[in-house]
């Protein structure tokens, strides 16, 4: 995974589909999503890793790109 899009895919596989409308809140919810999953012990470590660095960043950078509005 590399994007916020293949994770929105890979979440798709386990019959979850996030759309909120606002993009922070969106990649939040992926987050739970992604934690729930990896307690659950459907999803590996480093995939879960992988992902929630990938949301972080995002989130990281939606947050900056909001506050210079």
């Amino acid at each position: 995974m590399k994007t916020v899009y293949e994770i929105q895919q890979f979440l798709k596989q386990f019959g979850t589909i996030i759309y909120i409308g606002d993009r922070v809140a969106d990649l939040e919810l992926m987050e739970t999503e992604l934690k729930e999953l990896y307690q659950s012990q459907l999803i590996e470590t480093r995939e879960f890793q992988t992902a929630l660095l990938i949301i972080r960043h995002e989130i990281q950078f939606q947050k900056e790109k909001n506050k210079d509005r």
